[in-house]
């Protein structure tokens, strides 16, 4: 096999960037501010690694609203997303003790979600091991 020539484009990105956002940016913030704010970070073309996860009514109304802008926004295809959570194989007392830590953060920080345009993030797929988040070229 020959060798690969020098500047030879192998499926090129364009721009994005990958943001972390702790729980805490977004604990003192409502349901609205929260989507918002979501929003304003996936459609500035970028992947959002947000600490903790939002709440399920939260999860549907985000995808409810990037449904809507599908026709709306050029270029916009949607949204990925994916919750990956702690090991739920825990004893009796410890889920106990989770569920109690939880409801005094005001949040399950135990969790990470994932979210990314789907016009990047082709998929994300979670196995115990690793997460793999697949881009599109």
């Amino acid at each position: 096999m020959g060798k690969k020539k020098r500047g030879e484009k192998f499926g090129r990105l364009k721009g994005f960037s990958i943001q972390f956002v702790p729980y805490s940016e977004i604990k003192e913030l409502n349901s609205d501010e929260r989507i918002k704010k979501i929003l304003g970070i996936i459609l500035g073309n970028n992947i959002l690694i947000l600490q903790g996860r939002l709440l399920p009514e939260e999860e549907a109304r985000l995808i409810g609203d990037t449904m809507a802008m599908i026709n709306h926004l050029k270029n916009f295809k949607g949204i990925e997303l994916a919750v990956i959570s702690g090991n739920d194989k825990q004893g009796f007392f410890k889920n106990i003790g989770k569920s109690i830590a939880n409801a005094l953060l005001g949040g399950d920080l135990g969790a990470v979600t994932i979210i990314g345009p789907a016009t990047i993030v082709k998929d994300i797929k979670k196995n115990p091991r690793k997460i793999e988040l697949l881009l599109n070229k």
